[in-house]
């Protein structure tokens, strides 16, 4: 109170230096995540290790297993950001023009591939060999497929595609650009410009789903 001097006042407590306040357990998930993430992006699938991860985040080896399970934990997360990141590439594009934009969500999955090739490889090539995946996984990697099927959904309710069975031409479209995809991260492209090879593989694709292949572009 006023007028009390500092001879009546108890002194504060120094704070222990010995002492440090604990980081929330969801910040040290997202925290190792993100070191996963830069060890898979600078060293590679063969280089995701516990050990690695927890020297990039600067903690443990035991708290990745604490936190996450340890490597398959850390793979699984990795996965679903993967996953979702892909999902979102391809819900991107928004032409009004439902064929061009069926054809821009093909790029950007093409893009996705090609700016991130390690999370490419442990998504769709095995690069860290897996017995099994968790469901949770699973429905991550089924939403992105599901992103393509919405695509081909909408350009048939517009009437520019013919698709009676969405997830069949769904299917067919991955399997096309994903072989496009994989054979271009390979270096196995045997044309000069891997661009414009892709882009005529679309344009073969959306021609041969066209409702009038005759205005197709």
């Amino acid at each position: 109170m006023y007028g009390m001097s500092d001879a009546g006042m108890a002194a504060p407590h120094a704070p222990d230096p010995r002492r440090r306040s604990r980081t929330p357990s969801a910040d040290v998930e997202r925290e190792l995540l993100a070191a996963a993430e830069a060890v898979l992006v600078r060293d590679g699938p063969t280089g995701l290790t516990v050990r690695a991860v927890a020297a990039e985040a600067g903690i443990a080896p035991m708290g990745v297993y604490n936190r996450l399970g340890g490597k398959d934990g850390l793979v699984d997360a990795l996965l679903i950001r993967g996953f979702d990141r892909l999902r979102a590439a391809i819900e991107s594009p928004a032409e009004p023009d439902m064929l061009q934009r069926l054809g821009s969500r093909g790029r950007a999955y093409r893009q996705f591939a090609l700016a991130n090739p390690n999370f490419y490889a442990i998504m769709f090539e095995n690069a860290i060999p897996r017995d099994d995946l968790p469901d949770v996984v699973r429905e991550h990697a089924a939403a992105a497929f599901g992103a393509i099927v919405g695509a081909v959904e909408l350009a048939a309710a517009s009437g520019v595609i013919v698709a009676p069975d969405a997830t069949a031409v769904a299917q067919q479209l991955w399997s096309a650009v994903h072989g496009a995809v994989a054979l271009e991260l390979k270096g196995m492209i045997q044309t000069p410009d891997p661009t414009a090879a892709f882009d005529a593989l679309l344009l073969t694709l959306v021609r041969g789903l066209a409702a009038d292949r005759a205005a197709a572009p």
